[in-house]
């Protein structure tokens, strides 16, 4: 292995210290085969970071686990000799989250995709952590039943129970912790535990799931999610309204929710990212703030629900409002909002990028996207808003030259800038991406007194600090 090929990579190679011998990977043969140990450069390179992340660092070993008994294995392994574990699925992290710091092991879950089981008449369904979101729907739609929770980028179920993931239909549905029933999880000292149940709920014992819940891969290896499941709509209907303005399409979505409006979808997508998925598209769009809405219900009910956020988006100066309850139109609809990340990147090639998001209350979202698109333009950037914008959730996409100091540097202050002000409104530096690497220096003017209890729960669960080590909480 040449390991002078880690300068090849693009951006920052975060040293932290690495595993002072490679001689025990020769031990994993011994209870792992062949196929599940890779010390290949491309593999390796590979799980070095995530999606959104330029710095990387060279796991020392990938793993390939197929079953709760080998996880076991894997970590009691680990924790004997204290070697760093850092987990990973489909590894559509944004915030660094599975980039193995100080190297160690990189543990691919992805051979773990399987249901377990599914329980229609309680609408439940057990499965493994490496199945993503739309294939648990895949399996559950003949039931007419769904999970509810949509990020994005077909992450996994367990990725997304890892950062407490939303996704588009937070503002009616909720968020993946709300989903959780039961977990599995190997601890970092290799026990198997279970938390929760199959019932509903319980005011039985510590609420440790929902500690799972956001924990991002710090205080243990997740084998097995039971999730809650819902029924699917018996209708739906799409609308999209473009403003002028943002602060005149961030308050017409005050306005939507403080109305009482039972919301099932509301994003927002800016005029420079609807100029991107025009050209991405080949669509026409007007190239306009644009709200994106969507309702579930009874038919008449969501035609209703349409005509009323029409008449608010009017008194806000709406450009226009198209509607639809039919399945293809409404697809058509919220194409745009579907491919604008990809759309952006298309646009901007050869650039870095970076994704972080924050979320502050909804009545002071329109101040707080406008102080932060302020912050990237004084500091040079076109920044790029979306967002699940019905619950005070906006995302930032950012591109620029990873090799220019002086930009990255800029790039940094204008982030701080952002998060500042969500947290001077009495928000969080982060709603749905999680901590990972990025959001560290903001947990204690976050927290305060609160993040010296996080790092006891910490230090309770992996005591040699071998579990995804340096994310979530400063070290």
């Amino acid at each position: 292995m040449n390991w002078a090929k880690e300068k090849l990579f693009q951006g920052i190679l975060i040293d932290l210290g690495m595993t002072s011998s490679k001689t025990w990977i020769d031990e994993l043969s011994t209870f792992l085969q062949p196929e599940q140990i890779s010390t290949s450069y491309a593999v390796l390179e590979q799980h070095s970071r995530g999606e959104s992340f330029d710095e990387g660092k060279m796991p020392d070993v990938v793993l390939f686990p197929e079953s709760t008994t080998d996880v076991q294995a894997i970590i009691r392994f680990a924790y004997e000799k204290g070697i760093p574990v850092t987990p990973v699925a489909v590894n559509s992290s944004l915030e660094g989250h599975t980039v193995p710091l100080k190297a160690g092991i990189s543990l691919d879950m992805m051979r773990m995709n399987r249901v377990k089981s599914f329980h229609p008449e309680d609408l439940l369904i057990v499965v493994e952590p490496a199945i993503t979101y739309p294939e648990v729907n895949d399996y559950t739609r003949r039931s007419g039943l769904f999970f509810p929770i949509d990020p994005g980028a077909h992450a996994s179920i367990g990725g997304m129970v890892s950062t407490n993931a939303s996704g588009t239909m937070a503002v009616r549905y909720g968020v993946t912790s709300d989903y959780v029933i039961a977990l599995e999880v190997v601890t970092p000292t290799g026990e198997l535990i279970r938390t929760g149940s199959q019932a509903r709920k319980s005011s039985s014992g510590y609420n440790l799931k929902r500690l799972f819940c956001g924990a991002e891969g710090t205080l243990g290896i997740i084998t097995e999610v039971s999730l809650k499941l819902v029924g699917l709509p018996e209708s739906a209907s799409a609308a999209r309204v473009p403003f002028k303005t943002i602060k005149d399409a961030t308050e017409f979505v005050t306005s939507l929710i403080q109305a009482g409006l039972p919301i099932a979808r509301c994003e927002l997508v800016d005029a420079y990212s609807i100029r991107a998925a025009n050209a991405y598209n080949g669509t026409n769009y007007p190239e306009e703030v644009t709200i994106f809405l969507e309702f579930h219900g009874n038919e008449q009910g969501v035609i209703a629900d349409a005509h009323l956020a029409k008449d608010i988006a009017q008194h806000h100066g709406a450009g226009a409002f198209e509607s639809s309850t039919d399945p293809r139109e409404r697809q058509m609809i919220w194409q745009a909002r579907h491919t604008v990340y990809y759309a952006c990147l298309a646009l901007n090639p050869g650039l870095s990028s970076i994704s972080t998001d924050v979320t502050v209350p909804i009545s002071k979202m329109p101040e707080v996207v406008e102080l932060s698109l302020s912050a990237y333009r004084r500091a040079g950037f076109k920044a790029s808003i979306v967002g699940h914008v019905g619950d005070g959730n906006f995302h930032l996409l950012i591109f620029y030259d990873a090799s220019d100091k002086a930009a990255v540097e800029r790039l940094e202050q204008a982030g701080h800038e952002m998060i500042v002000a969500a947290l001077n409104s009495g928000g969080t530096c982060t709603g749905e991406h999680g901590v990972g690497i990025r959001k560290l220096k903001y947990m204690e003017e976050e927290h305060g007194l609160s993040l010296h209890y996080m790092k006891l729960i910490k230090q309770a669960f992996d005591p040699k600090g071998i579990m995804n080590p340096g994310k979530k909480l400063p070290e």
